[in-house]
């Protein structure tokens, strides 16, 4: 432990692409798995509580921080295994920048990730909250998860099967949060090329381009383009990306909503529920490219889910302008959105 440098008193406002947050008592990064668990048991013998972090791209922090030991994710690692000709396996660790690996399979020829493609964070991020844009989610392609189990104090291995994935959920979102510190994910890819139907936006971008034809990097470069075009890079811009996730509706609910509002845009779902496009209803709320002077946040133009911090002081700005969004849609629709970064920290 005594290897690993240690920062006391640090700013989480340089570890979350929104730029918000109080301080962390400690933090440090983390390049392997012995580091991880030297840093567990340092933690443990300060009677700390330890969390794990990786880009920052999809959490907030709190204005109170975090009394104790923030470990930053920088385990590297890329394997394949070729279990024939078709299937693939490919073990990445969990600091590994996401859309690197995105690209580095999309190089091998590998279907099944590429639509995920420009995704800000890491790859021990991916499994979290089942990371997924479209038609494509970690949970498709996920066999395992790495971790270190803070419970039971020991590596384990996660199932796929074991994540109770959801829809931008999973087992580390909700009943064990915080419990495991991911440090590797395997994943199951196959040679070969993506196959329709493509989400909606993708097959335009293919009806206009004829001479393209699908495959995984012709597919990832489809959502580079629809990415770049509608998102700002949270590199140059504070954002999270997405900050709410699209409501799913029973039957029953959709049908109440309809009644009043006969232009809501939705779609059904393999199960039968059905998935309400939250940036509409941000939109028709009155959020579409709104400036706050009150909080300093915004929405972007392009695209009503991402919010902006432009001149926010603190992280009570941000969840200021947050619920008045979700107040507006909420009495106009009847729906309450939800927060799809995490908050993070003392509360």
């Amino acid at each position: 432990m005594m290897s690993m440098d240690i920062i006391q008193a640090a700013s989480l406002r340089n570890y979350s692409t929104m730029r918000l947050g109080g301080t962390a008592a400690y933090l440090g990064d983390v390049h392997n798995r012995p580091e991880v668990e030297a840093a567990v048991q340092w933690a443990s013998q300060q009677n700390l509580p330890v969390m794990m972090m990786g880009g920052g791209s999809n959490i907030v922090w709190t204005d109170k921080g975090y009394k104790g030991l923030i470990l930053v994710n920088k385990i590297l690692r890329f394997e394949q295994f070729e279990e024939d000709k078709e299937n693939v396996y490919i073990t990445v660790g969990a600091g590994e920048p996401w859309d690197n690996v995105v690209a580095r399979t999309v190089e091998l020829g590998l279907t099944g990730i590429e639509a995920l493609s420009l995704i800000p964070g890491t790859a021990g991020a991916t499994p979290i909250q089942n990371v997924g844009a479209y038609r494509q989610e970690i949970a498709d392609t996920l066999v395992s998860v790495e971790a270190y189990d803070l419970t039971a104090k020991r590596f384990t291995t996660v199932a796929a099967a074991d994540c109770s994935f959801g829809y931008r959920t999973s087992r580390f979102k909700t009943s064990d949060k915080g419990r495991y510190l991911i440090t590797a994910i395997t994943l199951h890819l196959s040679r070969g090329n993506p196959l329709p139907p493509f989400y909606p936006a993708i097959q335009d971008y293919f009806d206009k381009n004829p001479a393209i034809k699908p495959s995984p990097a012709s597919l990832r470069q489809a959502v580079i383009t629809i990415r770049s075009a509608k998102l700002p890079d949270p590199a140059k811009v504070a954002n999270c990306g997405s900050f709410f996730a699209n409501p799913i509706l029973a039957n029953e609910e959709l049908q109440k909503i309809l009644s009043q509002h006969r232009d809501l845009n939705y779609w059904q779902q393999d199960d039968g529920m059905y998935k309400v496009a939250a940036a509409w209803l941000v939109e028709q709320a009155g959020f579409k490219a709104v400036h706050d002077e009150q909080t300093g946040m915004a929405t972007w133009p392009s695209q009503a889910l991402v919010l902006v911090n432009e001149h926010a002081k603190s992280t009570a700005d941000l969840l200021a302008f947050k619920q008045k969004i979700v107040d507006s849609v909420k009495s106009k629709f009847g729906i309450t959105l939800q927060q799809e970064p995490e908050l993070l920290g003392e509360t």
